[in-house]
């Protein structure tokens, strides 16, 4: 069996676009961020909505599908412990080292604490406490900002180690799912959890108090675990790529406008949320069928895009309010000052990633990465993951 470069491919690309969303919400208008430019623009709404009705769903469902091959081990404690290495780490060393000035920037943006960086910091470190609102996540003392994927994932991770055997028993059903079935069947349980949680467990990131999160995002996790590499189901996610695109398109645009005003009432705005989880999940299947078609091929590039993509995770949402600092007061305009933001976002990951964290045996798994191999004293050389792994293998367990 041929390895599935898409898969790999995708979840480059998938992370790529949660880097590029967290660029834009500092200029998106009425959208809260930790810090906001002075050129918002009310336009931005529709395509960041677009985006945020399936970027994280698709994410969790690539995890998913990791997780058929880590599960091909026996042995589950290993597995669990493997993951919590991978995931558990980085997130600690990211709530430690590299989020936190993304705290201190938007509690002196939003005037709670004056500046000085090594005052916050022992503050911070001591777990506050902090002025109301002062930073996202000042009520717990610290805060874990974009890594709020890592404990999800882990948590995930552990409950399907022990719900397998359980959950095992309907993948063969869910593999045999066949036009229409496919489509709308299972976005009939994210639909059932917009009509029942969302209204009372509105998102928080905060772990404890996101039943409807949790329940989206650990079912989309489910669902790649499902998928799997089965060949009848691919052949069939290929063949509907182009239907689930415009059913996709139809769903979004009645989506928006139920949101914005076609009907009155609290019915129109549920159909509406209803209408967006099925756009939700026929894009992802779209998107699945292209990626399916058009990216099963080894990019040159692809090996060390397997390996970077979770530093550059780690590290870009740091980088982007460090840009915003410097350039914000500049007064550059709506168009130089976010190209300069993306810019420097790319460079900075770029040449943390490739002059520092890669070639360091000791920071590599404080940002999820494997070990360095086994070499002579000829230098740092990367590994290509590919050759170290059954051709069969299409995501590397080491990132998540």
């Amino acid at each position: 069996m041929n390895r599935r470069h898409d898969i790999d491919t995708l979840r480059c690309l998938a992370f790529g676009l949660v880097i590029l969303y967290h660029i834009a919400m500092p200029y998106v208008a009425d959208w809260h961020w930790h810090l906001k430019s002075p050129h918002a623009a009310a336009w931005l709404q529709w395509p960041m909505r677009a985006l945020n009705l399936w970027r994280m769903d698709l994410v969790f469902l690539i995890s998913g599908l990791a997780m058929g091959f880590l599960l091909r081990q026996p042995d589950r404690l290993a597995v669990l412990r493997q993951r919590s290495w991978r995931l558990l780490l980085p997130l600690a060393w990211g709530m430690a080292v590299v989020v936190p000035y993304q705290a201190y920037a938007q509690a002196v943006a939003n005037g709670s604490i004056a500046p000085g960086p090594g005052a916050f910091v022992l503050r911070y470190v001591s777990f506050g406490p902090w002025p109301p609102g002062a930073f996202d996540g000042s009520d717990f003392g610290v805060t874990w900002n974009h890594l709020w994927y890592l404990p999800y994932l882990w948590t995930y991770t552990a409950v399907l180690l022990v719900l397998a055997p359980v959950l095992g028993r309907a993948r063969p059903q869910f593999q045999a799912l066949r036009g229409s079935r496919l489509v709308l069947l299972p976005a009939l349980p994210l639909m059932l959890y917009s009509s029942t949680l969302l209204p009372h467990f509105p998102p928080t990131h905060d772990l404890v108090q996101d039943a409807w999160l949790h329940a989206v995002y650990f079912t989309v996790f489910v669902y790649g675990w499902w998928i799997g590499l089965d060949a009848g189901l691919w052949s069939e996610i290929l063949r509907l790529r182009h239907s689930c695109l415009a059913l996709a398109c139809a769903a979004f645009a009645t989506c928006m406008g139920l949101r914005s005003g076609w009907l009155d009432g609290a019915a129109a705005m549920v159909a509406g949320r209803l209408a967006g989880d099925l756009y939700g999940w026929t894009m992802m299947l779209s998107i699945l069928g292209f990626a399916y078609r058009h990216l099963n091929r080894p990019w040159r590039w692809l090996g060390w895009a397997r390996e970077s993509v979770y530093p550059w995770y780690v590290l870009h949402q740091t980088l982007i309010i460090v840009a915003l600092v410097w350039l914000t007061p500049l007064n550059l305009g709506p168009v130089r000052e976010p190209l300069l933001v993306l810019l420097s976002t790319v460079a900075g990951c770029w040449l943390l990633c490739d002059g520092w964290i890669r070639p360091s045996r000791w920071l590599r798994p404080l940002f999820g990465l494997a070990p360095l191999p086994q070499q002579a004293s000829t230098g740092y050389r990367p590994r290509d993951p590919a050759a170290a792994r059954m051709a069969a293998e299409p995501t590397p367990p080491r990132l998540p």
